[in-house]
């Protein structure tokens, strides 16, 4: 790689939510010439990435490790998950259209199995899956950016669907040209399915149950990775007359999630996360198959706890696809007056 540093635009993240925090713009030859050279900025879910400040394309390199070890999966519960850079999902990587995309795959050395990469956004062979890594190696290739959208990438390694069911997946948003619409928050949600031996919320280690998972029958079904992960002190936040999107995933690997957020309207909608036709508009939930994906944006209009859910309400109540969106603010009775029914009953 030929040339000088030409710019360093620094990105402060807090060390609890970042894996990879910077972004160094590498090359050029002169004043407005275009960055050679790109270090990914890479966020922990729920937290994303800040939108990509670049109005030309680049080399963006993105730099994952697989890792196999004990997590909490519920009050009580733990599992071995596999994972990348140690979270489920993986950590959400964001690039722009016409980028070229330099994947860096470390599989550590603690590992068991040998694994890989899947980019449903790359052009190729196995979007990468054929690169194949054994444990305490690393490996690189890299693809073309060509299609603005929201895209999956997992694991695309025999056999592949108890890779996935580890936890082996997560997102990728290759922006358009300009990038989206601007909003107010982002964050970063993904449904997934663990198979575990023991029963939902049965005490203790757990491990992997194939049966279970060839008969389509998670003991749970959860966003980013544990049963009350969206909960409690990790709960999502903003406040009244702001504008959120979330970036929604379902790696699955089985079940279709029926993303529904209670109390609120979605403005827009980008189903299965594809980015160029116009948007649907006042949406009241969306369906996400295994495997794909789907950006929504919508306005908060009145204080409160609004619940995410996968609404085959059986799964969230009982297995786990239940987060919350706490929002801070006055109260606007003109949209939403929880008395005012009582109050005309006086009259």
């Amino acid at each position: 790689m030929k040339g000088k540093v030409a710019v360093v635009v620094a990105v402060v993240i807090t060390a609890v939510t970042s894996i990879a925090a910077g972004i160094h713009v590498v090359g050029g030859h002169g004043h407005g010439s275009e960055p050679h050279v790109v270090v990914a900025a890479l966020m922990r879910p729920p937290h994303v990435p800040p939108p990509v400040n670049r109005d030309r394309p680049a080399t963006v390199l993105v730099s994952l490790e697989t890792t196999e070890a004990e997590g909490r999966l519920a009050s009580g519960v733990t599992y071995n998950f596999w994972t990348f850079n140690g979270t489920v999902p993986g950590p959400f990587v964001r690039v722009r259209v016409g980028d070229t995309v330099n994947i860096k795959l470390k599989n550590a050395k603690s590992s068991v199995n040998f694994h890989s990469l899947n980019f449903h956004a790359a052009s190729g062979p196995g979007g990468g899956g054929s690169i194949q890594v054994p444990p305490g190696e690393e490996r690189e290739f890299q693809w073309k950016a060509m299609h603005p959208g929201l895209f999956v990438y997992h694991c695309m390694t025999a056999h592949v669907p108890i890779h996935i069911a580890n936890g082996m997946y997560g997102l990728i948003l290759v922006e358009p040209e300009g990038g989206l619409p601007k909003v107010d928050r982002e964050f970063y949600v993904m449904q997934g399915e663990f198979y575990t031996q023991g029963r939902t919320l049965e005490a203790g280690h757990q491990a992997f149950d194939m049966a279970k998972a060839r008969a389509e029958h998670p003991e749970y079904v959860v966003f980013n990775g544990s049963m009350d992960s969206l909960l409690n002190e990790g709960a999502l936040g903003a406040k009244v007359g702001e504008t959120v999107r979330l970036f929604l995933g379902n790696g699955g690997p089985s079940l279709v999630s029926y993303f529904h957020v209670v109390g609120a309207v979605f403005d827009t909608l980008y189903e299965n996360g594809a980015v160029g036709a116009a948007p649907l508009k006042n949406s009241q939930m969306t369906m996400i198959p295994p495997g794909s994906s789907a950006i929504v944006d919508f306005k908060l209009h009145v204080p409160g706890r609004f619940f995410l859910v996968d609404h085959n309400y059986f799964r969230g109540h009982e297995k786990g696809t239940i987060g919350a969106l706490d929002v801070a603010g006055p109260a606007v009775p003109t949209v939403f007056n929880a008395s005012a029914g009582t109050a005309l009953q006086g009259h």
